[in-house]
């Protein structure tokens, strides 16, 4: 049996941003009432099974370090948080056991999680850098589901590195937006045909691909650090 895996971060701002003006008990209740509105959609998938797990991202972060074109996340410096967000974390640490990553985030344990499940797991989450893990996803807000099948999620991963991520302070390439990306990656049918149309696209610059990958790839196992898929290959014989 799989399990559900809820992205915890994206409660956590929800219950507090929608409690701003309220108590910290409507904070906690709120969260309450998001997580059991996951779980009594997701169990419509017996093959998931009724264990889940909430997580949270924790103190620091790899791609501080691999980030060098721009700032990892730098342009949310200056966004204020919602005043009832420890708490919302806190309630859920306490009451849901929320596992809480160090040195890398809630979305890498999802996917590290999933992986080890052999994806057989549905996602909880808005983030949609998540939709390259190949699996069950469940939007919490439109509350509907996708199946991301194996290829689909690596060309969603790829299709990210054209366009990079705004909300993480990704920076693509110049007007590819989601429509320009797929046209370029249209018809390829393996990762390496993918990698190599990305390539083309930033016209050889490797580096800069290989900077945008790092940032974007979710962690399937520890401490992994992306390499190009000839790089993989190569290491593998």
């Amino acid at each position: 049996m799989g399990k559900v895996l809820i992205d915890g971060d994206i409660i956590a701002y929800r219950a507090a941003f929608s409690t701003e003006q309220m108590g910290l008990s409507d904070t906690k209740a709120k969260v309450d009432d998001l997580i059991e509105f996951i779980l009594d959609k997701t169990v419509l998938f017996p093959e998931i099974g009724l264990d889940y797990v909430v997580y949270l991202t924790g103190k620091g972060n790899f791609r501080h370090d691999i980030a060098k074109s721009h700032v990892y996340k730098g342009n949310r410096k200056s966004v204020q948080k919602p005043r009832h967000l420890q708490t919302a974390r806190d309630h859920m640490e306490s009451k849901y056991q929320a596992i809480i990553s160090q040195g890398e985030e809630a979305d890498d344990l999802i996917a590290m999680e999933a992986a080890r499940l052999d994806y057989k797991a549905c996602v909880a989450s808005i983030d949609k850098d998540m939709l390259q893990i190949p699996c069950w996803h469940f939007n919490i807000v439109r509350g509907d589901y996708i199946k991301v099948e194996p290829f689909g999620g690596i060309k969603f991963f790829y299709k990210q590195i054209l366009t990079g991520d705004r909300a993480d302070n990704i920076v693509g390439l110049w007007k590819v937006g989601e429509v320009k990306a797929s046209k370029i990656l249209d018809g390829a049918d393996t990762e390496d045909e993918l990698w190599d149309r990305v390539i083309k696209a930033y016209d050889g610059d490797e580096e800069r691909v290989i900077e945008n990958a790092r940032l974007l790839w979710l962690r399937r196992e520890e401490a992994e650090i992306w390499q190009p898929p000839r790089v993989r290959s190569d290491n593998r014989r």
